[in-house]
């Protein structure tokens, strides 16, 4: 293993830290039936927690199939059933000659088609789609995974992208094909909490009460630092606890942030950690989102860049109508500034934690407070 701390994807449980009570309630639901809305910010884990828990079920039980799918690219009912079948139909078994010929034999409502992946040389498949044909194949996909000799596993990332869809009644229909699939269990996994929360807990609507529900709070630091120290260590270095919170305190204990400053303290020389080796990391990151950050700020009104640069400036601000902030930064008025928040708030730039107000985007936040 060139680098432990993995920033994408899953390297395996033993390079995935704690979430244990989260992975055995995960477990216990799917297993037991039940699908689970599982709400959680961008870049806490939500995405490593599926992987771990699909590995797990698929370790206790050869038999099942797992499938991961991430709907935050679709635009409509038609990318959503596309990208289903891409995910799903062979995979469930080897494309062989006799699964290709069940496949074909079976979906009615459009045509399969076949083809060979360019990278690994090995068979594809994919439905041949039209958007009236949509609904139907939704349908058969379903119908397959259940009557398939495999218990299935289905986590649908960024579920609240569904609400974007231009087709009428796409929440309905969805919910109404799961209902009837009791071979399949799912998890709808959503970033966007108030959106995730309307449609899984508001009467009235088609997933109301339909499922467990979860969410995902920061890993806590002992437990973090423990599994840290234990993979630097492994290499020769060594991760002080001091150093260690610094970087979980930057990130607000988001995995994403902790995991990647992790991996550049891992490929360091230094094989004592310290605060010139974070520094260098920092300059880094910050020359890295030079360019991206400048134009990214270019975009923004100028009352939403003066509030961010305030906001970075204190790293968390609990009263940020409050007269006082208002005055150390040169702030504008309060109904300005309540007008700014709004906006930054509804685009995910700041979040609200029960500290405060915050950057979201940690590096974005570093690099406001250390440019002009």
């Amino acid at each position: 293993m060139a680098n432990p701390f993995f920033t994408l994807g899953y390297g395996g449980p033993e390079y995935f830290c704690d979430r244990e009570k989260e992975t055995s309630k995960l477990i216990e639901a799917l297993t037991n039936g039940r699908n689970v809305a599982l709400i959680s910010p961008r870049r806490m884990g939500k995405t490593g927690l599926i992987q771990h828990v699909f590995r797990r079920l698929t370790d206790d039980d050869s038999n099942r199939r797992c499938f991961y799918i991430d709907i935050y690219s679709t635009q409509n009912q038609q990318d959503f059933v596309k990208l289903m079948a891409a995910e799903i139909l062979g995979k469930m078994d080897s494309l062989s000659e006799k699964v290709m010929t069940t496949i074909t034999s079976f979906f009615k409502s459009c045509r399969p088609v076949f083809s060979i992946d360019a990278f690994t040389g090995a068979p594809t498949v994919s439905l041949d789609l039209q958007p009236h044909t949509s609904s139907a194949s939704l349908k058969e996909i379903m119908e397959y995974m259940n009557r398939s000799k495999h218990e299935c596993f289905v986590a649908i990332d960024e579920f609240q992208q569904i609400l974007e869809y231009p087709d009428k009644g796409t929440e309905a229909f969805i919910r109404s094909v799961v209902q009837f699939a009791p071979n399949v269990h799912f998890v709808f996994a959503g970033s966007k909490q108030h959106l995730m929360t309307d449609i899984f807990s508001s009467p009235g609507r088609p997933f109301y009460q339909s499922t467990a529900r979860m969410g995902l709070e920061p890993l806590k630091e002992s437990v973090y630092y423990e599994f840290a120290n234990r993979l630097m260590g492994e290499s020769g270095k060594q991760l002080p606890q001091e150093i260690f919170h610094d970087v979980y305190a930057f990130a607000h204990g988001f995995t994403y942030y902790i995991q990647d400053i992790l991996n550049r303290l891992y490929s360091s020389s230094d094989k004592v950690l310290n605060a010139s080796s974070i520094m260098r990391i920092f300059a880094d990151i910050k020359e890295e989102g030079e360019i991206v950050y400048k134009d990214y700020c270019d975009l923004l009104a100028k009352g939403q860049l003066r509030l961010l640069r305030a906001i970075a400036e204190d790293d968390i601000v609990a009263k940020p109508y409050d007269a006082q902030f208002l005055r150390r930064h040169n702030l504008t008025a309060p109904s300005s500034v309540k007008l700014a928040m709004t906006a930054l708030t509804k685009n995910g730039i700041v979040a609200k934690s029960n500290e405060g107000y915050f950057i979201y985007d940690r590096y974005l936040s570093l690099w406001l407070r250390t440019t002009r």
